[in-house]
Protein backbone atom coordinates (compact mmCIF):
# COMPACT_ATOMS: atom_id res chain seq x y z
CA UNK A 1 0.00 0.00 0.00
CA UNK A 2 2.84 2.36 0.89
CA UNK A 3 4.44 1.67 -2.49
CA UNK A 4 1.32 2.62 -4.41
CA UNK A 5 -0.28 5.32 -2.27
CA UNK A 6 -0.24 8.69 -4.03
CA UNK A 7 -3.44 10.73 -3.55
CA UNK A 8 -1.99 13.77 -5.32
CA UNK A 9 -1.44 11.76 -8.48
CA UNK A 10 -5.10 10.80 -8.81
CA UNK A 11 -5.70 12.80 -12.02
CA UNK A 12 -2.51 11.45 -13.58
CA UNK A 13 -3.45 7.88 -12.72
CA UNK A 14 -6.93 8.30 -14.19
CA UNK A 15 -5.33 9.60 -17.41
CA UNK A 16 -3.18 6.46 -17.46
CA UNK A 17 -6.35 4.30 -17.26
CA UNK A 18 -7.89 6.33 -20.10
CA UNK A 19 -4.73 5.79 -22.18
CA UNK A 20 -4.94 2.01 -21.61
CA UNK A 21 -8.57 2.02 -22.78
CA UNK A 22 -7.69 4.06 -25.91
CA UNK A 23 -4.79 1.68 -26.56
CA UNK A 24 -7.28 -1.22 -26.42
CA UNK A 25 -9.43 0.57 -29.01
CA UNK A 26 -6.41 1.09 -31.28
CA UNK A 27 -5.65 -2.63 -31.07
CA UNK A 28 -9.10 -3.21 -32.57
CA UNK A 29 -11.17 -3.95 -29.44
CA UNK A 30 -10.66 -7.66 -30.01
CA UNK A 31 -11.32 -8.90 -26.47
CA UNK A 32 -13.20 -7.72 -23.42
CA UNK A 33 -11.54 -5.52 -20.80
CA UNK A 34 -11.40 -6.13 -17.06
CA UNK A 35 -9.42 -4.70 -14.15
CA UNK A 36 -5.89 -6.04 -13.79
CA UNK A 37 -6.32 -6.86 -10.10
CA UNK A 38 -5.54 -10.58 -9.61
CA UNK A 39 -8.58 -12.79 -8.97
CA UNK A 40 -7.16 -14.16 -5.70
CA UNK A 41 -7.23 -10.68 -4.16
CA UNK A 42 -11.02 -10.37 -4.29
CA UNK A 43 -13.11 -11.22 -1.21
CA UNK A 44 -15.17 -13.81 -3.06
CA UNK A 45 -14.57 -17.54 -3.13
CA UNK A 46 -14.92 -17.43 -6.90
CA UNK A 47 -11.70 -17.32 -8.91
CA UNK A 48 -12.52 -15.37 -12.09
CA UNK A 49 -11.09 -17.25 -15.06
CA UNK A 50 -11.80 -14.25 -17.30
CA UNK A 51 -8.68 -12.49 -15.92
CA UNK A 52 -6.58 -14.77 -18.13
CA UNK A 53 -8.48 -14.14 -21.35
CA UNK A 54 -9.55 -10.48 -21.09
CA UNK A 55 -7.40 -7.39 -21.54
CA UNK A 56 -6.27 -6.37 -18.07
CA UNK A 57 -6.46 -2.64 -17.36
CA UNK A 58 -4.17 -1.74 -14.46
CA UNK A 59 -5.92 0.38 -11.82
CA UNK A 60 -3.77 1.31 -8.84
CA UNK A 61 -6.22 3.59 -7.06
CA UNK A 62 -6.16 3.03 -3.30
CA UNK A 63 -6.32 6.42 -1.60
CA UNK A 64 -8.75 8.52 0.39
CA UNK A 65 -8.80 11.72 -1.70
CA UNK A 66 -10.66 14.26 0.40
CA UNK A 67 -12.82 14.55 3.49
CA UNK A 68 -15.35 17.35 3.01
CA UNK A 69 -16.81 18.16 6.46
CA UNK A 70 -19.06 20.87 5.00
CA UNK A 71 -20.91 18.56 2.63
CA UNK A 72 -20.34 15.56 4.94
CA UNK A 73 -18.89 13.56 2.06
CA UNK A 74 -15.67 11.58 1.67
CA UNK A 75 -14.20 11.10 -1.81
CA UNK A 76 -12.23 7.89 -2.26
CA UNK A 77 -10.60 5.74 -4.90
CA UNK A 78 -12.07 2.28 -5.61
CA UNK A 79 -9.41 0.13 -3.90
CA UNK A 80 -9.80 1.84 -0.53
CA UNK A 81 -10.71 -0.89 1.98
CA UNK A 82 -13.19 -0.67 4.85
CA UNK A 83 -10.42 -1.11 7.43
CA UNK A 84 -8.42 1.70 5.82
CA UNK A 85 -11.41 4.04 5.53
CA UNK A 86 -12.60 3.69 9.15
CA UNK A 87 -9.00 4.09 10.39
CA UNK A 88 -8.73 7.30 8.34
CA UNK A 89 -12.11 8.81 9.30
CA UNK A 90 -12.50 7.82 12.98
CA UNK A 91 -9.70 10.04 14.36
CA UNK A 92 -11.35 12.98 12.53
CA UNK A 93 -14.66 12.24 14.27
CA UNK A 94 -16.38 10.76 11.20
CA UNK A 95 -17.50 7.39 9.93
CA UNK A 96 -19.61 6.18 7.00
CA UNK A 97 -23.23 5.11 7.59
CA UNK A 98 -22.79 1.52 6.33
CA UNK A 99 -19.45 -0.13 7.15
CA UNK A 100 -19.54 -3.67 5.67
CA UNK A 101 -17.95 -6.16 7.96
CA UNK A 102 -14.64 -7.48 6.63
CA UNK A 103 -11.62 -5.14 6.68
CA UNK A 104 -10.49 -6.11 3.17
CA UNK A 105 -13.74 -5.26 1.36
CA UNK A 106 -13.08 -2.40 -1.06
CA UNK A 107 -15.26 0.55 -2.01
CA UNK A 108 -15.19 -0.52 -5.66
CA UNK A 109 -16.29 -4.05 -4.81
CA UNK A 110 -19.09 -2.82 -2.56
CA UNK A 111 -20.45 -0.51 -5.27
CA UNK A 112 -20.01 -2.81 -8.29
CA UNK A 113 -21.18 -5.77 -6.19
CA UNK A 114 -23.00 -4.84 -3.01
CA UNK A 115 -22.45 -4.30 0.70
CA UNK A 116 -24.57 -4.41 3.82
CA UNK A 117 -24.22 -3.89 7.57
CA UNK A 118 -26.43 -3.88 10.66
CA UNK A 119 -27.14 -0.14 10.12
CA UNK A 120 -28.73 -0.86 6.72
CA UNK A 121 -32.29 -0.86 8.13
CA UNK A 122 -31.82 2.94 8.27
CA UNK A 123 -29.43 3.67 5.39
CA UNK A 124 -30.00 0.86 2.87
CA UNK A 125 -27.21 -1.00 1.09
CA UNK A 126 -23.71 0.46 0.69
CA UNK A 127 -24.66 1.86 -2.74
CA UNK A 128 -27.46 3.93 -1.15
CA UNK A 129 -24.92 5.89 0.90
CA UNK A 130 -22.98 6.95 -2.21
CA UNK A 131 -23.73 10.34 -3.74
CA UNK A 132 -21.54 10.26 -6.89
CA UNK A 133 -19.32 8.00 -8.98
CA UNK A 134 -16.58 8.81 -11.46
CA UNK A 135 -16.02 6.30 -14.26
CA UNK A 136 -13.81 5.77 -17.29
CA UNK A 137 -16.11 4.49 -20.04
CA UNK A 138 -15.48 2.14 -22.96
CA UNK A 139 -14.51 5.05 -25.24
CA UNK A 140 -11.88 6.27 -22.75
CA UNK A 141 -13.90 9.29 -21.58
CA UNK A 142 -14.19 10.24 -17.91
CA UNK A 143 -17.69 10.96 -16.56
CA UNK A 144 -19.13 11.87 -13.19
CA UNK A 145 -22.61 10.65 -12.35
CA UNK A 146 -24.94 11.43 -9.45
CA UNK A 147 -28.72 11.47 -8.90
CA UNK A 148 -28.82 14.81 -10.77
CA UNK A 149 -26.18 14.38 -13.52
CA UNK A 150 -26.03 11.29 -15.76
CA UNK A 151 -28.57 9.80 -13.35
CA UNK A 152 -29.27 6.71 -15.50
CA UNK A 153 -25.63 5.69 -15.21
CA UNK A 154 -25.59 6.49 -11.48
CA UNK A 155 -28.44 4.04 -10.82
CA UNK A 156 -27.14 1.37 -13.23
CA UNK A 157 -23.60 1.10 -11.79
CA UNK A 158 -24.41 -0.82 -8.55
CA UNK A 159 -24.47 -4.62 -9.07
CA UNK A 160 -23.04 -4.20 -12.60
CA UNK A 161 -19.72 -5.86 -11.60
CA UNK A 162 -17.57 -3.56 -13.71
CA UNK A 163 -19.44 -4.15 -16.98
CA UNK A 164 -20.39 -0.51 -17.70
CA UNK A 165 -17.03 1.17 -17.10
CA UNK A 166 -14.10 1.42 -14.70
CA UNK A 167 -14.84 3.11 -11.38
CA UNK A 168 -12.07 5.61 -10.54
CA UNK A 169 -13.62 7.52 -7.61
CA UNK A 170 -16.73 7.55 -5.41
CA UNK A 171 -18.26 10.06 -3.02
CA UNK A 172 -19.79 8.56 0.13
CA UNK A 173 -21.88 10.23 2.82
CA UNK A 174 -20.31 10.59 6.25
CA UNK A 175 -21.92 10.72 9.69
CA UNK A 176 -20.37 11.81 13.01
CA UNK A 177 -18.59 8.93 14.75
CA UNK A 178 -19.25 8.01 18.36
CA UNK A 179 -16.92 6.13 20.69
CA UNK A 180 -19.08 3.16 21.61
CA UNK A 181 -21.97 1.01 20.52
CA UNK A 182 -24.27 0.14 23.41
CA UNK A 183 -25.43 -3.30 22.44
CA UNK A 184 -28.34 -5.26 23.85
CA UNK A 185 -28.39 -9.07 23.48
CA UNK A 186 -31.72 -10.87 23.63
CA UNK A 187 -32.13 -14.63 23.22
CA UNK A 188 -35.41 -15.56 21.50
CA UNK A 189 -36.88 -19.04 21.04
CA UNK A 190 -39.47 -20.26 18.54
CA UNK A 191 -39.22 -19.39 14.84
CA UNK A 192 -42.37 -17.29 14.74
CA UNK A 193 -41.28 -15.28 17.80
CA UNK A 194 -37.80 -14.78 16.34
CA UNK A 195 -39.26 -13.40 13.09
CA UNK A 196 -41.73 -11.13 14.89
CA UNK A 197 -39.11 -9.73 17.27
CA UNK A 198 -36.57 -9.23 14.47
CA UNK A 199 -39.10 -7.45 12.23
CA UNK A 200 -40.25 -5.23 15.08
CA UNK A 201 -36.69 -4.15 16.01
CA UNK A 202 -35.77 -3.60 12.33
CA UNK A 203 -38.58 -1.08 11.96
CA UNK A 204 -37.32 1.05 14.87
CA UNK A 205 -35.22 3.94 13.60
CA UNK A 206 -33.94 4.61 17.14
CA UNK A 207 -31.86 1.41 16.83
CA UNK A 208 -28.56 2.36 15.18
CA UNK A 209 -27.87 -1.33 14.53
CA UNK A 210 -30.00 -4.49 14.28
CA UNK A 211 -28.64 -7.98 13.73
CA UNK A 212 -29.75 -11.54 14.39
CA UNK A 213 -27.75 -14.75 14.78
CA UNK A 214 -29.78 -17.90 14.32
CA UNK A 215 -28.16 -20.90 16.03
CA UNK A 216 -30.83 -23.43 15.07
CA UNK A 217 -34.26 -23.35 13.44
CA UNK A 218 -35.86 -22.03 16.62
CA UNK A 219 -33.06 -20.40 18.65
CA UNK A 220 -31.58 -16.98 18.01
CA UNK A 221 -30.00 -13.99 19.66
CA UNK A 222 -31.26 -10.64 18.43
CA UNK A 223 -28.92 -7.70 18.94
CA UNK A 224 -29.79 -4.03 18.86
CA UNK A 225 -27.20 -1.30 19.22
CA UNK A 226 -27.14 2.45 19.76
CA UNK A 227 -24.18 4.77 19.11
CA UNK A 228 -23.04 6.63 22.21
CA UNK A 229 -20.08 8.55 23.63
CA UNK A 230 -20.79 7.53 27.24
CA UNK A 231 -20.15 4.07 28.66
CA UNK A 232 -20.33 2.26 31.97
CA UNK A 233 -16.68 1.29 32.53
CA UNK A 234 -17.55 -2.13 33.99
CA UNK A 235 -19.54 -3.08 30.86
CA UNK A 236 -16.98 -2.14 28.19
CA UNK A 237 -16.00 -5.15 26.08
CA UNK A 238 -13.17 -4.69 23.57
CA UNK A 239 -14.19 -7.65 21.43
CA UNK A 240 -11.69 -6.77 18.69
CA UNK A 241 -8.65 -7.60 20.88
CA UNK A 242 -6.86 -10.63 19.48
CA UNK A 243 -7.26 -12.76 22.64
CA UNK A 244 -11.02 -12.25 22.95
CA UNK A 245 -13.49 -15.05 22.10
CA UNK A 246 -14.91 -15.02 18.59
CA UNK A 247 -17.93 -12.75 18.51
CA UNK A 248 -20.50 -15.35 17.43
CA UNK A 249 -19.32 -17.63 20.28
CA UNK A 250 -19.54 -14.74 22.73
CA UNK A 251 -23.13 -14.06 21.60
CA UNK A 252 -24.03 -17.76 21.95
CA UNK A 253 -23.28 -17.56 25.69
CA UNK A 254 -26.38 -15.39 26.14
CA UNK A 255 -28.46 -18.06 24.42
CA UNK A 256 -27.01 -20.89 26.51
CA UNK A 257 -27.48 -18.96 29.74
CA UNK A 258 -30.90 -17.79 28.51
CA UNK A 259 -30.33 -14.23 29.69
CA UNK A 260 -30.33 -10.78 28.15
CA UNK A 261 -27.27 -8.55 28.45
CA UNK A 262 -25.94 -5.06 27.75
CA UNK A 263 -22.38 -4.18 26.74
CA UNK A 264 -20.47 -1.19 25.40
CA UNK A 265 -18.26 -2.08 22.47
CA UNK A 266 -15.75 0.45 21.00
CA UNK A 267 -17.20 1.48 17.62
CA UNK A 268 -14.33 0.26 15.46
CA UNK A 269 -14.38 -3.11 17.26
CA UNK A 270 -18.13 -3.32 16.64
CA UNK A 271 -17.87 -2.48 12.93
CA UNK A 272 -15.38 -5.31 12.42
CA UNK A 273 -16.82 -7.71 15.01
CA UNK A 274 -17.02 -10.72 12.67
CA UNK A 275 -13.67 -10.05 10.99
CA UNK A 276 -11.42 -12.14 13.25
CA UNK A 277 -13.44 -15.30 12.72
CA UNK A 278 -14.45 -14.41 9.11
CA UNK A 279 -18.01 -14.66 10.47
CA UNK A 280 -17.76 -18.35 11.48
CA UNK A 281 -15.80 -19.65 8.53
CA UNK A 282 -12.61 -19.88 10.57
CA UNK A 283 -14.00 -22.67 12.76
CA UNK A 284 -13.85 -24.95 9.70
CA UNK A 285 -10.32 -23.80 8.79
CA UNK A 286 -8.84 -23.67 12.33
CA UNK A 287 -11.18 -25.80 14.51
CA UNK A 288 -9.20 -24.98 17.68
CA UNK A 289 -9.06 -21.25 16.86
CA UNK A 290 -11.42 -20.22 19.67
CA UNK A 291 -9.55 -22.21 22.33
CA UNK A 292 -8.35 -19.72 25.03
CA UNK A 293 -4.77 -21.04 24.89
CA UNK A 294 -4.62 -20.63 21.10
CA UNK A 295 -6.20 -17.16 21.32
CA UNK A 296 -3.76 -15.85 23.89
CA UNK A 297 -0.66 -17.29 22.19
CA UNK A 298 -1.52 -17.07 18.50
CA UNK A 299 -4.73 -15.01 18.26
CA UNK A 300 -2.75 -12.09 16.81
CA UNK A 301 -2.07 -14.22 13.71
CA UNK A 302 -5.70 -14.61 12.69
CA UNK A 303 -7.64 -14.19 10.57
CA UNK A 304 -5.63 -15.37 7.60
CA UNK A 305 -6.30 -13.08 4.64
CA UNK A 306 -9.01 -14.51 2.38
CA UNK A 307 -6.66 -13.61 -0.49
CA UNK A 308 -3.92 -15.81 1.04
CA UNK A 309 -6.34 -18.73 1.45
CA UNK A 310 -7.33 -18.38 -2.22
CA UNK A 311 -3.77 -17.96 -3.47
CA UNK A 312 -2.58 -21.12 -1.71
CA UNK A 313 -5.66 -23.22 -2.45
CA UNK A 314 -5.17 -26.05 -4.94
CA UNK A 315 -7.77 -27.01 -7.54
CA UNK A 316 -8.77 -30.19 -5.62
CA UNK A 317 -9.45 -28.24 -2.41
CA UNK A 318 -11.40 -25.64 -4.37
CA UNK A 319 -13.61 -28.33 -5.92
CA UNK A 320 -14.12 -29.89 -2.50
CA UNK A 321 -15.19 -26.53 -1.09
CA UNK A 322 -17.59 -26.03 -3.97
CA UNK A 323 -19.32 -29.35 -3.32
CA UNK A 324 -19.34 -29.40 0.49
CA UNK A 325 -19.32 -25.79 1.55
CA UNK A 326 -21.76 -22.97 1.07
CA UNK A 327 -21.24 -19.21 1.21
CA UNK A 328 -24.44 -17.44 0.20
CA UNK A 329 -26.30 -14.23 0.99
CA UNK A 330 -29.91 -14.05 -0.11
CA UNK A 331 -31.82 -10.78 0.13
CA UNK A 332 -35.54 -11.37 0.66
CA UNK A 333 -38.50 -9.19 1.67
CA UNK A 334 -38.93 -9.13 5.46
CA UNK A 335 -42.48 -10.51 5.13
CA UNK A 336 -40.99 -13.75 3.68
CA UNK A 337 -38.49 -14.19 6.52
CA UNK A 338 -40.12 -17.18 8.23
CA UNK A 339 -40.68 -19.06 4.97
CA UNK A 340 -37.10 -18.25 3.88
CA UNK A 341 -35.52 -19.57 7.08
CA UNK A 342 -37.50 -22.81 6.74
CA UNK A 343 -36.31 -23.16 3.14
CA UNK A 344 -32.68 -22.56 4.20
CA UNK A 345 -33.13 -25.18 6.92
CA UNK A 346 -34.47 -27.85 4.56
CA UNK A 347 -32.13 -27.20 1.61
CA UNK A 348 -28.92 -26.36 3.48
CA UNK A 349 -29.19 -26.78 7.25
CA UNK A 350 -26.19 -24.51 7.96
CA UNK A 351 -25.93 -22.72 11.29
CA UNK A 352 -25.33 -20.06 12.55
CA UNK A 353 -27.33 -18.03 10.03
CA UNK A 354 -26.74 -14.29 9.82
CA UNK A 355 -29.79 -11.99 9.69
CA UNK A 356 -29.29 -8.39 8.69
CA UNK A 357 -32.22 -6.07 7.87
CA UNK A 358 -32.05 -3.36 5.21
CA UNK A 359 -34.32 -0.82 3.64
CA UNK A 360 -34.57 -1.10 -0.16
CA UNK A 361 -35.60 2.16 -1.84
CA UNK A 362 -37.51 2.08 -5.10
CA UNK A 363 -34.64 3.48 -7.22
CA UNK A 364 -34.11 2.50 -10.85
CA UNK A 365 -31.41 -0.11 -11.51
CA UNK A 366 -30.99 -3.86 -11.17
CA UNK A 367 -32.28 -4.19 -7.61
CA UNK A 368 -35.47 -2.62 -6.29
CA UNK A 369 -38.68 -3.78 -4.57
CA UNK A 370 -41.56 -5.20 -6.62
CA UNK A 371 -44.01 -2.40 -5.85
CA UNK A 372 -43.39 1.34 -6.07
CA UNK A 373 -42.77 1.61 -2.34
CA UNK A 374 -39.55 1.47 -0.35
CA UNK A 375 -39.60 -1.92 1.36
CA UNK A 376 -37.91 -3.59 4.33
CA UNK A 377 -35.76 -6.55 3.27
CA UNK A 378 -33.47 -8.92 5.14
CA UNK A 379 -30.13 -10.45 4.17
CA UNK A 380 -29.97 -14.13 5.15
CA UNK A 381 -26.35 -15.26 5.19
CA UNK A 382 -25.43 -18.97 5.23
CA UNK A 383 -21.74 -19.76 5.55
CA UNK A 384 -20.36 -23.22 6.30
CA UNK A 385 -20.83 -26.92 5.71
CA UNK A 386 -24.43 -27.93 4.91
CA UNK A 387 -25.74 -30.64 7.21
CA UNK A 388 -28.75 -31.36 5.01
CA UNK A 389 -28.72 -35.04 3.95
CA UNK A 390 -29.84 -34.29 0.41
CA UNK A 391 -27.42 -31.38 -0.17
CA UNK A 392 -25.92 -31.42 -3.64
CA UNK A 393 -24.27 -28.13 -4.57
CA UNK A 394 -25.83 -27.45 -7.96
CA UNK A 395 -29.31 -28.92 -7.39
CA UNK A 396 -29.72 -27.48 -3.88
CA UNK A 397 -28.55 -24.01 -4.88
CA UNK A 398 -30.81 -23.98 -7.94
CA UNK A 399 -33.71 -24.84 -5.65
CA UNK A 400 -32.74 -21.97 -3.30
CA UNK A 401 -32.41 -19.52 -6.20
CA UNK A 402 -35.83 -20.54 -7.50
CA UNK A 403 -37.34 -19.87 -4.06
CA UNK A 404 -35.63 -16.46 -3.81
CA UNK A 405 -36.98 -15.48 -7.24
CA UNK A 406 -40.48 -16.57 -6.21
CA UNK A 407 -40.53 -14.12 -3.25
CA UNK A 408 -38.95 -11.35 -5.35
CA UNK A 409 -35.61 -11.57 -3.59
CA UNK A 410 -32.04 -11.23 -4.84
CA UNK A 411 -28.85 -13.26 -4.60
CA UNK A 412 -25.58 -11.50 -3.80
CA UNK A 413 -23.36 -11.89 -6.84
CA UNK A 414 -20.07 -12.57 -5.05
CA UNK A 415 -21.32 -16.11 -4.37
CA UNK A 416 -21.73 -19.11 -6.65
CA UNK A 417 -24.70 -18.57 -8.91
CA UNK A 418 -26.26 -21.45 -10.87
CA UNK A 419 -29.08 -19.65 -12.70
CA UNK A 420 -29.65 -19.69 -16.45
CA UNK A 421 -29.56 -16.35 -18.27
CA UNK A 422 -33.37 -16.18 -18.35
CA UNK A 423 -33.65 -16.93 -14.64
CA UNK A 424 -30.97 -14.36 -13.83
CA UNK A 425 -32.78 -11.55 -15.68
CA UNK A 426 -36.02 -12.71 -14.08
CA UNK A 427 -34.44 -12.06 -10.65
CA UNK A 428 -32.78 -8.75 -11.59
CA UNK A 429 -34.25 -5.82 -13.51
CA UNK A 430 -32.03 -5.50 -16.57
CA UNK A 431 -34.00 -2.78 -18.42
CA UNK A 432 -31.80 0.21 -17.51
CA UNK A 433 -28.60 -1.85 -17.57
CA UNK A 434 -29.15 -3.17 -21.10
CA UNK A 435 -30.26 0.23 -22.39
CA UNK A 436 -27.04 1.82 -21.16
CA UNK A 437 -24.83 -0.99 -22.48
CA UNK A 438 -26.36 -0.36 -25.88
CA UNK A 439 -26.02 3.45 -25.67
CA UNK A 440 -22.46 3.43 -24.37
CA UNK A 441 -21.14 0.72 -26.71
CA UNK A 442 -20.26 -1.60 -23.84
CA UNK A 443 -21.07 -4.77 -25.73
CA UNK A 444 -17.61 -5.10 -27.32
CA UNK A 445 -15.82 -3.67 -24.28
CA UNK A 446 -17.18 -5.62 -21.32
CA UNK A 447 -18.93 -8.98 -20.87
CA UNK A 448 -22.52 -8.91 -19.68
CA UNK A 449 -22.76 -9.20 -15.90
CA UNK A 450 -24.30 -12.68 -16.22
CA UNK A 451 -21.34 -13.96 -18.27
CA UNK A 452 -18.93 -12.60 -15.71
CA UNK A 453 -20.36 -14.19 -12.60
CA UNK A 454 -22.65 -17.16 -13.36
CA UNK A 455 -21.38 -20.70 -13.40
CA UNK A 456 -23.56 -21.73 -16.33
CA UNK A 457 -21.88 -19.10 -18.50
CA UNK A 458 -18.37 -20.12 -17.57
CA UNK A 459 -18.48 -23.87 -18.12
Amino acid sequence: WRLHSAPRQHAQRVRHIQEQVREWKKEGSKRYMCTGRPGWLTVSLRVGKYKKTHKNIMINLMDVLEVDSERQVVRVEPLVSMGQLTAHLNPMGWTIPVVPELDDLTVGGLIMGTGIESSSHIYGLFQHTCVAYELVLADGSLVRCSPTENSDLFYAVPWSCGTLGFLVAAEIKMIPAKKYVKIHYEPVRGLQKICEKFTEESKKKENSFVEGLLYSLDEAVIMTGVLTDEAEQSKINRIGNYYKPWFFKHVEKYLKADRTGVEYIPSRHYYHRHTRSIFWELQDIIPFGNNPVFRYLFGWMVPPKISLLKLTQGEAIRKLYEQHHVVQDMLVPMRSLEKSIQTFHVDLNVYPIWLCPFILPNNPGMVHPKGNETELYVDIGAYGEPKSKQFEARASMRQMEKFVRSVHGFQMLYADCYMTREEFWDMFDGSLYHKLREEMNCKDAFPEVYDKICKAARH
